[in-house]
């Protein structure tokens, strides 16, 4: 037997459950044509910030400004806003050039918290060839007065005017702290979203003892983060009829294997691959077939959901009844 690893993720066909996430990895056209040799079945570009974007906007203002208060015949010179790009620029150059390098789907991404100039580059980003966009959602509410329905509307509205911008399909990228996931989940379908992917990393500050300022911290991801996910996507996945993507964690065959028994349609990884190479794509399919042809499963789309919250002999393992099992039989080394 020779188990068939395809997938289905945002109605896309691919070879196998393996998608590269947004990361350093897929910035360049070379590394993205070793990772597709190496067995990634799709990739996600670098987002284009929310930022960049505002960036870019604000200078071209002040140069539009200076240049027509000093100039009459500047006005008929400097092109509007809108029609000029730098750095956004380049992201829709290194999209067009993933696409005619790579045979693999190109999906690109968008990282902010406002729709601001999402909707227009949402579009560019479309037009430029990708095959998908994902939306990484990363908006920390800081005012008292904001209420939890303000903050989801804020996702929901995103999602919705970003979605009536594209005719690609769309993933939204969310962290988990919401009151209720599910009822999230099902809002940013109903708004428009083809998938989720569960979850966005929120990167933490940290303070320098040092010169006490506030300075940002990355960390690649560890193996024990992949269990959150895991949950999520498989009370999700018997709930709301979407495609499910999960990232953070996934370094080796077993979580893999894990995240599809779940509900996953397909696995993000990108720390395991910072730390192995592309290399390892190829080692972690390999065992993903020898476990499936071992335990008789036939195919990917087989196995997916297969111990989901729905389909696994205890659901209540997913809820608080695994919260208490963990305390009560935990034994401390120094107890």
């Amino acid at each position: 037997m020779n188990a068939d690893l395809s997938t289905t993720y945002l109605g896309l066909k691919l070879k196998n459950p393996l998608v590269v996430a947004s990361s350093p990895l897929t910035e360049r056209v070379d590394s993205l044509r070793r990772l597709e040799d190496s067995g990634a079945a799709a990739a996600v570009l670098p987002s284009l910030f929310e930022e960049q974007i505002e960036h870019e906007e604000m200078e071209m203002h002040r140069l539009h400004e200076f240049q027509t208060e000093a100039y009459a015949e500047s006005l008929d010179f400097f092109p509007r806003v809108d029609d000029y790009h730098t750095d956004p620029a380049n992201y829709l150059r290194h999209v067009e050039a993933a696409k005619r390098a790579c045979q693999i789907p190109i999906i690109g991404s968008l990282n902010g918290s406002s729709p601001g100039g999402w909707v227009h580059y949402a579009r560019q980003i479309e037009e430029a060839g990708a095959d998908a966009l994902e939306l990484n959602i990363y908006f920390v509410p800081t005012e008292v007065e904001q209420t939890g329905d303000e903050v989801e509307r804020r996702y929901v509205d995103l999602v919705r005017a970003v979605r009536e911008s594209v005719s690609v399909p769309l993933a939204v990228k969310i962290g988990p702290y919401f009151t209720s996931l599910p009822n999230m989940a099902s809002q940013l379908v109903e708004a428009g979203a083809d998938g989720l992917v569960l979850f966005n990393r929120y990167l933490e500050p940290d303070i320098d003892l040092g010169t006490l300022h506030v300075t940002p911290h990355l960390g690649l991801s560890s193996r024990d983060e992949v269990r959150l996910p895991l949950r999520w996507i498989a009370i999700v996945r018997d709930r709301i009829e979407t495609s499910l993507a999960a990232t953070g964690g996934v370094h080796f065959a077993d979580d893999l294997i894990k995240v599809l028994l779940a509900g996953a349609d397909v696995a993000m990884i990108a720390s395991a691959l910072l730390r192995h190479g592309p290399r390892h794509l190829t080692g972690l399919l390999k065992e993903l077939r020898n476990w499936m042809e071992a335990q008789e499963y036939d195919s990917v789309e087989q196995l997916k959901g297969s111990v989901s919250h729905q389909n696994c002999p205890d659901p209540s393992a997913f809820e608080r009844a695994n919260y208490m099992k963990a305390l009560t039989s935990y034994s401390g080394a120094y107890i």
